[in-house]
């Protein structure tokens, strides 16, 4: 009998959250492909796994003997892959977009380690990331950790990378883009976009979320999100409003990127990748992204969200 291991890494997520919303969500599956998956295991080993009623989910004995040795085959599994690929494979890396400073550090990464392929992915934040590091699509993402769900993270290893100054995207023409620099406070007469529409950056909304509640912000309604620059500045130009962003996204025509002071918030930026990788491309990335100085210097005042400070350790 031949069981695929996602069978199993879902029979697990349901045995550990005894909930089949939580367990697809922590999977981002759709529910009904979740209770599909458990139906077929259970089809496949002529057993029941749960017993489910409209308000619990319990296991059953046969499920409970599983859950054990479910894991060590996925541990298994897991180390196999990570020694195949990390041993020959390509890296895949997901830049988050290319409006950001990653591509550049990917250059780099290829000239430190020139026998090792680096792929580059652009999954649009470190939510679609992580999915797609947790569903095996990619090795490495960048972006807040901190704001991923607890059961995404335990899933994954991370290292800090880069204390990012925030920014905001104005207008050309409105008001705040004649400073050079925007006091926190100036954002009060505004609301503040923080691309509360965009699935792929939950952990970014929830960042921007978090300043609001700080210092006494507005947030802008949901918008359908952008992908690009181009589609970028267009979206910035049509509804108007400062969009919260990061120091060193590229200006293009119509836009104006300003810095936030008074204080400074900042954003952790993590290297975040499948636990148990070793590949000479991770190794040059890190390297690469370590090479630019201050990359972990933090401005005097500066603000940074307490989840946050607890990943840069004592």
């Amino acid at each position: 009998m031949d069981i695929n291991p996602r069978l199993l890494r879902v029979f697990v997520a349901v045995a550990e959250e005894l909930h089949f919303g939580r367990a697809a969500a922590r999977l981002y599956l759709a529910q009904q492909a979740l209770s599909r998956d458990i139906r077929r295991l259970e089809e496949q080993l002529g057993v029941v796994l749960f017993r489910r009623s409209t308000r619990q989910v319990e296991l059953t004995e046969a499920g409970v003997r599983l859950v054990p040795a479910a894991r060590r085959l996925l541990a298994v599994h897991d180390e196999l892959v990570a020694e195949t690929r990390g041993a020959a494979g390509p890296l895949l890396v997901d830049l988050n977009s290319p409006g950001t400073r990653l591509p550049r550090h990917l250059v780099r990464a290829r000239e430190l380690a020139p026998e090792a392929e680096i792929v580059a992915r652009f999954h649009g934040g470190l939510s679609a990331g992580a999915a797609a590091i947790v569903a095996g699509d990619v090795d490495v993402s960048f972006g807040r950790f901190a704001g991923l769900a607890a059961e995404t993270r335990a899933r994954l290893a991370q290292v800090p990378v880069r204390l990012h100054p925030m920014a905001v995207i104005l207008p050309e023409e409105h008001p705040l883009a004649r400073l050079k620099e925007v006091p926190l406070s100036a954002l009060a007469g505004f609301r503040l976009d923080v691309m509360g529409g965009n699935p792929n950056t939950t952990e970014w909304t929830d960042l921007g979320k978090q300043l609001a509640e700080e210092f006494g912000l507005t947030l802008a309604d949901p918008h359908a999100c952008p992908i690009g620059l181009e589609e970028l500045r267009v979206y910035v130009r049509r509804h108007g409003e400062p969009v919260l962003s990061s120091v060193g996204w590229g200006e293009t025509r119509g836009v104006v990127v300003r810095p936030l002071v008074d204080p400074v918030p900042l954003s952790l930026v993590s290297l975040v990748h499948r636990p148990g990788l070793r590949h000479p491309g991770l190794t040059a990335l890190f390297q690469a992204v370590a090479e630019e100085e201050g990359w972990m210097d933090r401005p005097a005042g500066s603000w940074l969200p307490a989840a946050d400070e607890a990943l840069l350790g004592p």
